[in-house]
């Protein structure tokens, strides 16, 4: 015969008496929270989305959005608090073709789920009007797959919660955003829009474990920073797998290995380790891309120069 559910207070109990040992680590359901901190007057406020979308797959040219969740919410710039939530916004929407099972598998998203529904363009892009900045945990997938959608998303300043931190340095060994949750001792159910961004919200209000600092107030300093990409322009075949292992990706249509850097600090260490040890000292020239505020983690084409090594 099984025992009985405990009930709430009864659960909470356990749970607090359980976390009392150091064997044991307890895990919360992320609770929605619609105020992180009372504002007082006079504070400068500003107004952010976090963002999310489920699609068909993974191919920007040929995929589509099927489901945007966005929350907007207001922030302290000067220190990186959150304060209220202001709008959450989530829509289905059917793409006009199938949905890949493989990827159904993934989100949950049925094609009777979408039948017949669109997003509503008018509301994405008023909120849109009332954000200084979009953040999204890997705006490099997110940001293509909206922009095609809703251009408006091309004016806006970007930051990515995955590229703009630097987990490892923060002693964290990965990026994926159940993990981090997980380490601020929560749960969610993952892979829909919705639940992601209150996922998102909740990590913006993490205080790094190293820098001490809010994860949003991170974010908002990388704004004006300039993202970088590097393209390894004719390395030798042999030195692929070295490649990989150091982050770089291989782009097909241009047949070379490129990698995203964060600052010119970064881009100077990397040309001088591409001239030990992919071209072995030998004469080669690498590209370099600088992409601004407003091209930051898109697919657009920044400002290219030549450099030699």
């Amino acid at each position: 015969m099984s025992s009985p559910i405990p009930d709430n207070n009864q659960a909470a109990e356990m749970a607090s008496a359980l976390a009392l040992h150091p064997d044991y680590r307890i895990l919360r359901r992320l609770q929605h929270k619609q105020v992180f901190e009372e504002t007082l007057p006079g504070q400068p406020l500003l107004k952010g989305i976090v963002l999310d979308t489920e699609t068909t797959g993974l191919n920007t040219a040929e995929c589509k959005v099927i489901e945007l969740g966005m929350i907007l919410f207001e922030f302290n710039p000067e220190t990186g608090q959150l304060h209220r939530v202001l709008k959450v916004f989530d829509e289905l929407e059917d793409p006009g073709v199938p949905i890949p099972p493989e990827t159904t598998a993934v989100h949950h998203i049925t094609d009777d789920m979408v039948r017949g529904k669109r997003i509503n363009d008018a509301e994405v892009n008023a909120m849109l009007r009332e954000a200084s900045v979009v953040i999204a945990h890997n705006a490099a997938f997110d940001r293509p797959f909206v922009e095609q959608r809703w251009p408006a998303f091309e004016n806006t300043q970007w930051a990515c919660s995955i590229k703009d931190i630097d987990w490892r340095a923060e002693g964290l060994g990965s990026a994926k955003l159940e993990y981090l949750l997980q380490t601020q001792g929560y749960f969610y159910e993952a892979h829909r829009a919705e639940e992601d961004c209150w996922a998102l919200l909740e990590l913006l209000n993490m205080v790094l474990p190293q820098s001490q600092q809010p994860v949003l107030l991170s974010l908002l300093e990388t704004l004006n920073q300039p993202q970088i990409r590097l393209f390894a322009i004719g390395s030798p075949f042999d030195t692929k797998d070295l490649l990989k292992a150091r982050g770089y990706r291989w782009d097909g249509d241009r047949k070379t290995w490129h990698r995203s850097l964060p600052s010119d600090k970064h881009l100077e260490e990397e040309i001088e380790w591409l001239k030990r040890k992919v071209y072995g000292g030998k004469r080669a020239s690498v590209e370099v891309e600088k992409l601004g505020g407003t091209l930051r983690h898109s697919q657009r084409q920044g400002e290219k120069t030549i450099v030699s090594l």
